[in-house]
């Protein structure tokens, strides 16, 4: 199964490809996408659009998952980052892609196994989970990737394969 991981945004949106298969994630991609500043929300928004459509087609993901809107201090990046989430998820649904959402502590959970671990627990944990040399860089696009992973085992467990047990199977009645 090929997953994107999004971490969404207006100026840096990060994304992360990663394939998996019964526990096992190998690196596809990760990077960036970016808007300049100074220009209007409308046009960024638009950019982000043909950048996620492109990106899309590229990699042709069986899944996406975004990482949920979590409000703390600035309410005014908070709406920002909505605007340009909501587009990341229009692109997907157009364009026929299913999407998951994990919290950021869900995120950690399945990553570095605590909840609360602190980001760079959750970057060193990404960089060995997916063999990678050095940890991935920007941030934007390690959470991203930290998504994928938290999405692939979540996918691919023994829970969500035909091997649940089916009590109907061996009713003797």
């Amino acid at each position: 199964m090929r997953i994107l991981g999004i971490d969404p945004g207006v100026a840096t949106i990060g994304f992360g490809v990663v394939d998996a298969e019964r526990g096992n994630q190998q690196l596809v991609r990760y990077g960036v996408i970016t808007t300049p500043a100074g220009i209007p929300l409308s046009s960024r928004l638009y950019q982000i659009s043909q950048d996620m459509s492109e990106l899309l087609r590229q990699f042709d993901p069986d899944e996406m998952v975004v990482e949920e809107l979590f409000f703390t201090k600035n309410i005014t990046t908070g709406i920002a980052v909505a605007h340009g989430r909501g587009v990341i998820l229009l692109e997907a649904e157009r364009l026929g892609v299913p999407v998951y959402e994990y919290t950021p502590m869900q995120v950690k959970q399945a990553v570095a196994g605590y909840g609360k671990a602190d980001k760079r627990q959750v970057m060193l944990m990404t960089q060995r989970l997916l063999k990678m040399k050095e940890i991935p860089r920007p941030d934007d696009a390690a959470d991203a990737l930290a998504l994928a992973i938290c999405h692939a085992r979540s996918a691919t467990s023994l829970l969500n394969t035909d091997r649940v047990f089916d009590p109907k199977k061996y009713d003797t009645r």
